[in-house]
């Protein structure tokens, strides 16, 4: 699964060889699966899938990531070896669009921040985007942020 990422830069007739080989068991290093470099897709976990998929992204060395809740599915641990792999892409200038729901962790996670409901609400830095006010009108005024902090949300 993983070699899949190499078969762009590789062209329809040829096949992946050591370098692509390697290239693909670093990227599984990266997300912590090597254990698991023989295993079947199927007989993974999701946490695990998802990694694999990370790892499949890795090996394509794009320079725009677009993810679709990478942490969905996964356990605390594998969330936070997640994002040290998303910055180290971003550490080394890749851009990286993520789709992400979980209002608790995005200014520790994000710099920049998309709100959207249908429509574009906010877009921008964390401090000025990431706000109650916006929050109110993306979810249409079922939000609300307890008096004790901005960090614990009620939908």
């Amino acid at each position: 699964v993983v070699m899949i990422g190499s078969y762009g830069a590789l062209g329809w007739i040829k096949t992946p060889g050591k370098r692509e080989r390697d290239l693909a068991f670093e990227a599984l290093e990266k997300v912590g699966m090597t254990e698991f470099a023989n295993r079947q897709i199927s007989e993974l976990s999701g946490g695990q899938q998802q990694r694999t998929f990370i790892a499949r992204a890795l090996v394509q060395d794009a320079s725009i990531f677009l993810m679709d809740e990478p942490f969905a599915g996964v356990d605390a641990a594998t969330e936070q070896a997640i994002i040290g792999v998303l910055r180290e892409l971003q550490a080394n200038g890749k851009t990286l669009v993520i789709v992400h729901h979980d209002l608790l962790t995005v200014k520790e996670y994000f710099d920049q921040v998309i709100l959207l409901n249908v429509h574009t609400i906010a877009t921008g830095p964390i401090a000025s985007t990431f706000t109650p006010e916006n929050l109110q009108k993306a979810y249409k005024g079922k939000f609300s942020a307890f008096k004790g902090g901005f960090d614990e949300f009620t939908l």
